[in-house]
């Protein structure tokens, strides 16, 4: 199913833009942006981490290539409780609960009743931090 995406030249792409990697929503965390030449085009070499996995992603593209931007849905949640790797969240707005899964770097710090912040991206949730 194709979701439209907002579409960005990669001389565009800033740190924090969130862009999508071979379909992998990505936050950017660099671009450095070369000239060449005096009628040539500018190269952009982007570093960006997955929004998902936090595995970092380099490429190299043209500045006036287009890149996509997915929609990210940033919402709020309380921890039900949490087992393992996994959470059973409530969302503080619908009241839907679900699970998801506890990202490595947050495991220490997450316990029940505690508020976080979750993305919704490209059909994924995932916890982003703690509130």
């Amino acid at each position: 199913m194709s979701m439209s995406h907002k579409l960005i030249d990669a001389a565009e792409a800033r740190n924090g833009t969130a862009i999508l990697v071979d379909g992998v929503p990505c936050i950017v965390r660099t671009n450095d942006i070369s000239k060449t030449g005096k009628h040539g085009h500018a190269k952009c070499r982007i570093e960006a981490i997955s929004v998902l996995d936090g595995k970092k992603k380099v490429f190299a593209m043209g500045g006036h290539d287009r890149l996509e931007v997915p929609t990210i849905n940033k919402n709020r949640a309380q921890l039900m409780s949490i087992a393992d790797e996994r959470a059973t969240v409530m969302d503080l707005d619908s009241f839907e609960t679900f699970e998801l899964s506890v990202p490595e770097e947050l495991k220490e710090e997450l316990h029940e009743e505690d508020k976080v912040e979750y993305w919704e991206v490209e059909g994924s949730k995932i916890i982003k931090r703690k509130m």
